[in-house]
Formats: C-alpha cells, sequence, structure tokens
C-alpha cells in the first residue's frame, strides 16, 4: 500500500472534501453568510466558490444573480454536480466563472461578495488581485465578508483535529488535519485514511500553503484597491465595503 501526495489545486482533497466537511462547512456557512445574503438587492458574488456549499447557502438565502468564482477545476467539478441537482429556479439565477477572481470581469454586479477559506490561501500578489477584482465587482456601497488568514505563524508544528469517520459500505473514511509552519509559509496538511475492518486499505496527503497576514496590513491593501474596512456583522470575518461617494 503507497501513500498518494499530489499538490495539483485539490486533485486528492476533491474526493473527501465533501464527505468529511459538508455539514459544519453548511453551518458556518448559514452563521457567517445566510443574513447578509438575504440582505442582497442586485447580486452575490462568491470568491473561491470550492464544491457549492456556500454557493447552495447564497441561492437559497437570497433572491439575487449568484455569480460563483471557481478556478481548481477538481473542485468545480464536484461544484457543478451540486449545481446539476439545484432547481431549475436557483440554477436560474447562477453563473459559474471557471477562473482566477481578476479574470472573471465582473463589473459593479453585486451588492454582496464572500470569500470562504480564500484569503489566506492565496499568495500576497494575488491577494492583492482578489481585493481589487472584489472592488470591481461590487457595486458602491457594496460589502465584501471573508474569514482572515492567520495572523502570525505558529512556533511549531500543531495538530488542529481529525475529520470523520464517516462510513461509506465497509468502510472508514477520515483526515487528520496538522498546520506547519515552512519557509515563511504556514502549510496546511490533510492525511486521509481509508480504513476497513480497522486496517488501513488507502492513504492519501494533500498540502496548501497559507500566507499569514495581520489585520492591519489586509486593511492597507485593501485600502489601495478602493475598499475600506468596516465593523464585520460576525466576529469571525472581516469586512470591507466599496465606498458609496
Amino acid at each position: 500500500m503507497n501513500t498518494v501526495e499530489e499538490n495539483a489545486d485539490y486533485a486528492v482533497s476533491a474526493e473527501f472534501y465533501d464527505l468529511l466537511q459538508a455539514e459544519p462547512d453548511r453551518r458556518r456557512a448559514e452563521r457567517w453568510f445566510a443574513a447578509a445574503a438575504g440582505r442582497a438587492r442586485t447580486g452575490i458574488v462568491e470568491f473561491g466558490a470550492g464544491t457549492g456549499l456556500v454557493t447552495g447557502v447564497l441561492l437559497a438565502r437570497s433572491a439575487v444573480p449568484v455569480h460563483a468564482v471557481e478556478p481548481a477545476p477538481a473542485m468545480r467539478t464536484v461544484l457543478m454536480s451540486r449545481v446539476a441537482a439545484l432547481g431549475a429556479d436557483r440554477r436560474a439565477r447562477l453563473t459559474v466563472h471557471p477562473g482566477r477572481a481578476e479574470d472573471a470581469g465582473l463589473d459593479a454586479v453585486a451588492d454582496l461578495a464572500v470569500a470562504a477559506n480564500v484569503v489566506g490561501c492565496v499568495e500576497p500578489a494575488a491577494r492583492r488581485a482578489l481585493w481589487r477584482a472584489a472592488a470591481r465587482a461590487l457595486a458602491p456601497g457594496g460589502l465584501l465578508l471573508f474569514d482572515p488568514p492567520p495572523p502570525a505563524l505558529p512556533d511549531a508544528a500543531e495538530r488542529l483535529g481529525g475529520l470523520g469517520p464517516v462510513r461509506v459500505g465497509p468502510d472508514d473514511y477520515l483526515a487528520e488535519v496538522t498546520r506547519v509552519p515552512d519557509r515563511g509559509l504556514l502549510r496546511m496538511v490533510f492525511d486521509y485514511r481509508v480504513e476497513r475492518a480497522g486496517q488501513t486499505v488507502r492513504e492519501a496527503r494533500e498540502s496548501f500553503p497559507m500566507w499569514p497576514a495581520r489585520p492591519a496590513a489586509l486593511a492597507a491593501e485593501a485600502a489601495a484597491a478602493g475598499l475600506e474596512f468596516v465593523p464585520a456583522p460576525h466576529p469571525d470575518l472581516l469586512a470591507a465595503r466599496r465606498p458609496a461617494g
């Protein structure tokens, strides 16, 4: 038995993501974004839609067009499978953009933008491009909500806990999550395992870099793109607004 490790934009994690993380991610999306989605009157942009868990909440809680931006083919494949199961009325309100935020070409289409598990996962140059894309996509007065990256590196590797197990037929699917400081970056390591009758039958690993940044640095970057930080509606989030004037 060999452990498979890949770093090709969720090529490993897409298989396990919904099985192990869908319910907690959906509940978190409800806490973070449902109320704001219900207040949207123009449109919503979701940067980094992933497998579509947040997308589903945004569509369910709003009555406006939703733009889902997802550049990773593996995650977008799962997203489109989820889209296929939507009712026709919700599909009619959804546009999927298969590229980076700055390539979507969205111009003043929304009064709400969200980015879940995105800002810390892109390098600083791409993060600055994200601010510019959000400022362009938002109409004047529009709001961007996002969860911040860690402000600093940990001193040593930290085990964040386990995911699962989730039973599929005779098999248990589970994962261990560790974050490791790595030459100035924070690396999130997911070790996936499939067990049958208590024996490991398959293992896979995928790791993702994260770029720590303090809120003050994020606020300065956003301001350079034309966004101003404002109080967020949830303690786990940060918020930036495109000025109305």
